[in-house]
C-alpha cells in the first residue's frame, strides 16, 4: 500500500482510500479496498491517480465497479482536481492481496 500523500490543499490518499471503501464488490459483498483491488493511490499536484484491478479479467461486475469508483472519487475530490483511474492486470489479483480482515471473514487466514 502506498504511503499517505497529501496535496498542497490538504487532500490526501487516506481520504481517497476512505471514499473507495464505499464501493462494494457485489459478488463478494465487501469493499474493494479490503478485497485488495486497489493497487495504487497517488496524488501528483492536483491529480489523483488510482490503479485498480478486478478479481479476474472476466469479472461480470467490472464495468459497474469501475463506474462506482469513478463516481465516489469525483464526489470527494476538491474543486479543480483531475482524476485518472486505470484498470490494470499486473500483478494478477489473488486472495493474498486481501486485508487480514477480509481473509478472516472468508476463512482464508494464512
Amino acid at each position: 500500500m502506498d504511503a499517505n500523500q497529501t496535496s498542497p490543499t490538504g487532500f490526501d490518499t487516506e481520504r481517497v482510500r476512505d471514499a473507495l471503501r464505499k464501493v462494494i464488490d457485489p459478488e463478494i459483498g465487501m469493499n474493494i479496498v479490503d478485497v485488495g483491488l486497489i493497487y495504487r493511490i497517488a496524488i501528483e499536484g492536483n491529480s489523483v491517480l488510482v490503479d485498480m484491478t478486478m478479481t479476474s479479467p472476466a469479472c461480470p461486475m467490472g464495468e459497474m465497479i469501475f463506474e462506482d469508483v469513478t463516481a465516489v472519487l469525483r464526489d470527494c475530490l476538491p474543486p479543480g482536481f483531475e482524476l485518472d483511474v486505470q484498470l490494470v492486470w499486473e500483478p494478477p489479483w489473488s486472495p493474498a492481496l486481501m486485508s487480514e480482515k477480509a481473509r478472516q471473514h472468508f476463512g482464508w487466514e494464512e
